[in-house]
């Protein structure tokens, strides 16, 4: 008989077993597409904050210019510096102004003077902040104010180090369970298919013969369940892509970038497909034994 054939028979003769297997594993590749998904929008919220000015140093009045070099040739020789911008006076007011174009009150009475100039420093590992915040906090001769969203930053960071942990553990305990309850209802369709095997065997069947549809069901399980799994999630990521790049406006959290969900969906058949396939080789080598 063909193997296929056979593994199919395998399925239907014990639905609700195939059932529970497939379902497991539909679930735990719907969590890992979920934490894919959100991993990679945790990565676009970093990356924008990377990108705007995330410490901003006021100067006080009257420094020369020697000074104000000085400043800023300190501040190049931190690591992971990616931009510092010099804002003048003139430039803040200008700044100022148009932020409150609406608003000709608030414009009338301020001049250039009484705006100080700052240094905006952009860095790629947010880490730096609180170093440069710990040494320019103390040079009050030159430093008027510091502008540092330390909460903001330290709770973005503590929550993509929690959320990435914890999706790693999901991932890892329904990973188990999965490969657990495979294994499990291969040894119990083996176990109720023991004469079978054995009638098998005396008419000159090969160990590998009487293993294969086993190993196969293992393998079906593994894409069927990576595939609709993957599904499942890209299906609500597009339901509700809308009102949750909308919330984390301007970043774009979700992203249905073509390429991205293409290699997610592909790396996850790869991946049920050994799952499958190695959970049921355990099971086989367990409970068919020669």
């Amino acid at each position: 008989m063909n193997p296929l054939k056979t593994t199919w028979h395998h399925i239907r003769r014990s639905p609700f077993q195939s059932l529970i297997a497939a379902i497991v594993m539909v679930l735990s590749f719907f969590f890992i597409s979920l934490f894919a998904i959100i991993n990679s929008g945790l990565s676009s919220v970093l990356s924008y904050f990377e990108t705007k000015p995330e410490i901003t140093l006021f100067l006080k009045d009257g420094l020369d210019k020697t000074t104000v070099e000085n400043i800023q040739k300190d501040l190049s020789s931190y690591q992971s510096i990616k931009e510092i911008t010099f804002v003048s006076k003139e430039k803040a007011l200008s700044i100022y102004k148009e932020q409150n174009k609406d608003n000709p009150l608030l414009t009338e009475m301020v001049t250039a003077s009484i705006l100080p100039a700052s240094f905006e420093i952009t860095v790629t590992n947010p880490q730096i902040l609180e170093e440069i915040y710990q040494n320019y906090s103390t040079k009050t001769t030159v430093i008027d104010e510091i502008i540092y969203q330390k909460d903001i930053i330290q709770s973005l960071l503590d929550w993509t180090s929690a959320t990435r942990k914890i999706g790693i553990a999901i991932i890892l305990i329904i990973s188990l369970i999965s490969f657990l309850t495979i294994v499990t209802i291969i040894g119990m369709k083996i176990t109720n298919r023991k004469d079978e095997i054995k009638i098998s065997r005396l008419i000159g069947a090969s160990n590998f013969y009487v293993k294969k549809p086993f190993l196969l069901e293992g393998i079906i399980y593994g894409i069927v369940g990576s595939t609709l799994g993957f599904l499942f999630s890209f299906l609500i990521a597009l339901i509700s892509q809308k009102s949750i790049n909308s919330f984390f406006q301007p970043v774009v959290f979700i992203d249905l970038n073509i390429n991205f969900y293409l290699i997610l969906l592909v790396a996850e058949i790869f991946i049920g497909t050994f799952l499958g396939f190695f959970a049921s080789w355990i099971g086989v080598k367990r409970y068919i034994k020669y």
